[in-house]
């Protein structure tokens, strides 16, 4: 029985690629895609997401949600994604068909949770929407199965600034509400975008190899990425943070290594905005940071952090929804 997932995307080229994994795959029924403004502002990234289901043939209802951050002023991140958020390709990527639903993005949250067991939240960019839903129905609260965060930096650098990952960064009131919520959160940080997490340039020719309309999509709409990620960290390589996520969504088992965590966001500090406090040796003495015995006998939702990952198999899961 295929597992119902609600993905909530800001529809830049990385989101992509998680968005066309997901659809791909058999053993995932995505029950709706609700949007926020991130990558790109909100209409761009309802156009891009709509293109995402007309490529896979699907009818996933998409939904317009927030338009910009809680309380900051919306800052986009075109420079790295291109204006169109796809690599700035002009009119390549049209929805000919598709057209969103009318029904707004944190109340299809809601009702999708409310009417859906054992519902899989997946988070690909700031938690505008997920944090604005919960403040309207907490009581979805417990009705979530897993909640996988792309987003954050456990106890290591950023992307944006030196303390905090974008998607944090771009709401942090909105992340710290939603890590405060007791949803059940898999957070898989920004730690896991560089290096051997990166698709080399000859993997770059492997997904070529594979010619497919999803194959070529991946790496067309990533060239402008691309030229970002060499800019930001000087590796030549296509850096896919939602397409790792999505990747522990569909198999929790890529993440080798995790643990719960009391996990806090900085809202007032501009040197630190965003940044996700992971309190690894329980310095706060927060009663989420139990040991493991101890959690195996709480049922209380904490947060878990991913700390290892199999990149090899994260590639592999790519390959074969790609065909």
């Amino acid at each position: 029985m295929p597992r119902p997932f609600l993905i909530d995307t800001d529809a830049g080229s990385d989101d992509a690629v998680a968005i066309l994994m997901a659809l791909r795959c058999a053993d995932v029924d995505v029950r709706a895609i609700t949007v926020v403004a991130g990558n790109v502002p909100l209409p761009q990234g309802l156009v891009n997401s709509l293109y995402f289901t007309e490529l896979c043939d699907t009818d996933v209802p998409v939904h317009a949600g927030a338009a910009g951050p809680m309380l900051r002023e919306y800052v986009s991140a075109d420079w790295f994604h291109g204006a169109d958020g796809l690599g700035d390709w002009g009119d390549r990527y049209q929805p000919q068909r598709a057209t969103a639903s009318d029904m707004h993005a944190i109340d299809a949250i809601i009702e999708t949770a409310r009417s859906t067991e054992d519902l899989v939240i997946v988070t690909l960019g700031p938690l505008t929407n997920l944090a604005l839903a919960l403040s309207k129905a907490p009581d979805i609260v417990p009705l979530v199965s897993r909640c996988v965060v792309m987003g954050g930096a456990a106890c290591t650098n950023g992307n944006v600034t030196p303390a905090a990952e974008y998607n944090i960064w771009c709401d942090p009131e909105a992340a710290r509400i939603v890590f405060r919520s007791g949803l059940p959160i898999e957070m898989v940080g920004w730690e896991f975008s560089i290096g051997e997490f990166v698709l080399s340039l000859d993997d770059i020719e492997f997904v070529r190899s594979i010619k497919t309309p999803y194959a070529d999509f991946t790496i067309d709409c990533n060239i402008n990425g691309m030229r970002g990620y060499e800019i930001q960290t000087g590796e030549i390589g296509i850096s896919l943070p939602d397409g790792v996520a999505m990747a522990v969504a569909i198999d929790p088992t890529i993440c080798t290594a995790s643990s719960h965590h009391y996990v806090d966001v900085e809202c007032d500090s501009e040197l630190t905005r965003g940044m996700t406090v992971v309190d690894k040796l329980n310095l706060a003495d927060d009663e989420r940071n139990q040991p493991v015995w101890r959690q195996l006998l709480s049922t209380a939702n904490q947060p878990s952090i991913c700390w290892e990952l199999d990149a090899s198999r994260w590639k592999a899961l790519l390959y074969q929804l790609l065909r």
